[in-house]
C-alpha cells in the first residue's frame, strides 16, 4: 500500500513539472486593471506555470480553511462527548470503590 502511494505521488510530482516545462512562458499578471492609479506599478511578469501553480495552491487553501470551520461543530460535538465518557468513568470508578467492587470475592464475604 505504501508502494501504491509512492508510484502515484511520482506520477503526480512527473505531470507538474512537465505542465512546468510546457508553461514557461513569460505573462504579465496585474493586480489592478488598467487606468486605475497606480496600475502601471502592480503589475509583475512571471511565468505561467507559476501564475498554475498559485492558483491552485491558493484553491488548496481556501478549500482546507473552510472544510476547518465547516467541521468545527463536530470537533466541538465530540469534545463534549469526550468530557462527558471522562466523567462518567470517573464516577463509575468512584462507585466501585465506594461498594467493594473492586476487592476479591473471598474478602468481600468475609467483610
Amino acid at each position: 500500500m505504501r508502494y501504491l502511494k509512492y508510484i502515484i505521488l511520482a506520477g503526480f510530482m512527473a505531470a507538474l513539472v512537465l505542465l512546468a516545462l510546457a508553461n514557461k512562458g513569460l505573462v504579465t499578471v496585474a493586480a489592478l486593471p488598467d487606468g486605475l492609479p497606480y496600475a502601471d506599478k502592480l503589475h509583475f511578469e512571471v511565468p505561467l506555470f507559476a501564475v498554475i501553480f498559485a492558483a491552485i495552491g491558493a484553491g488548496l487553501l481556501l478549500g482546507y480553511v473552510l472544510e476547518y470551520f465547516r467541521e468545527h461543530k463536530y470537533r466541538r460535538q465530540a469534545a463534549v462527548k469526550n468530557r462527558e465518557a471522562a466523567a462518567l468513568a470517573s464516577e463509575v470508578a468512584k462507585l466501585k470503590s465506594a461498594s467493594g467492587a473492586d476487592e476479591d470475592d473471598v474478602l468481600a464475604l468475609l467483610n
